[in-house]
């Protein structure tokens, strides 16, 4: 297995999405260093955005946690999470009601900025679901597992509403050596039980890398061909950059370790264009 260098593979190219949880930052923070590449992105007039499947936290509250350690240069504009394509989704197919769903507060920006009524799982009364138009799975947290996984279950069997998952990872490390569920392995489960089809946002799915295109500077300027996909997974963020026609760049900074890059590239037939150690560059 052949590693590439960050800096000559991205110099190739006009605009750099980003992954975040992985590649710009893991359980202990932002990886140390990660202003250089950043700055150095900006010396060369690289564009940049960051495609995240964090649906816990708005574009503004996900760039304030890079804030609060210290690091400016991404800014909430520069941050495609998939809620906002939740958020989206909402606008122009559910026009009236509440919307219940499951996450933190914080996770409910998305829907609050719809016009719609909001209500967190926990305090929907089964006996009284006629107004529920729709239901969101945000996060993993802000829920009881138990009594309002249990009631969603049976919202869903009294009513015939869209599901949309706004974040459709499985897992997330929180150590080295430790993951824990999200709230997309929590989805599957209850479309299992309920027997339907819910509707899935964020990588590896074509609409987020499309949400982000759309939005490039100097659209007409900027083909597939310029941009690349920088990503440490390659079930989510590489096989979603080549569906979506992007050169690929794997790193293994996080989900990916590097004893097992070859086997799992080998087994899966998911091939990146690049394989890198990390996005880091010297100073």
């Amino acid at each position: 297995m052949q590693l590439a260098d960050f800096k000559e593979v991205a110099a190739n190219y006009k605009v750099i999405f980003f992954d975040a949880f992985g590649v710009l930052k893991n359980y202990e923070g932002l990886l140390p260093g990660i202003e250089h590449t950043f700055a150095w992105m900006r010396d060369n007039d690289k564009s940049f955005y960051v495609l995240t499947n964090d649906a816990s936290r708005g574009p503004r509250e996900l760039a304030e946690s890079y804030y609060r350690q210290g690091f400016y240069g991404i800014p909430p504009d520069r941050i495609i999470s998939s809620g906002m394509l939740a958020r989206e989704y909402l606008d122009l197919k559910v026009h009236h009601g509440t919307v219940a769903y499951l996450g933190t507060e914080n996770s409910a920006h998305y829907l609050e900025t719809t016009g719609l009524k909001t209500l967190p799982i926990s305090q929907v009364d089964l006996t009284d679901v006629a107004d529920i138009n729709a239901l969101v799975m945000l996060d993993d947290e802000g829920f009881d597992w138990n009594t309002d996984l249990n009631k969603t279950v049976n919202l869903l069997r009294k009513r015939n509403i869209p599901v949309i998952v706004a974040n459709t990872d499985e897992t997330y490390p929180v150590s080295k050596n430790r993951i824990a569920i999200a709230i997309g392995a929590v989805a599957e489960m209850i479309e299992t039980i309920v027997g339907k089809q819910f509707i899935r946002f964020g990588k590896p799915d074509a609409q987020l890398f499309m949400f982000a295109y759309e939005r490039l500077e100097n659209a007409a300027h900027v083909s597939k061909k310029d941009i690349l996909m920088v990503g440490d997974t390659l079930f989510t963020d590489i096989i979603g950059g080549n569906k979506f026609g992007l050169d690929t760049a794997l790193v293994l900074s996080g989900n990916t370790q590097p004893q097992d890059a070859e086997i799992l590239i080998r087994s899966t037939g998911i091939i990146p264009t690049y394989i890198c150690e990390s996005v880091l560059i010297p100073e």
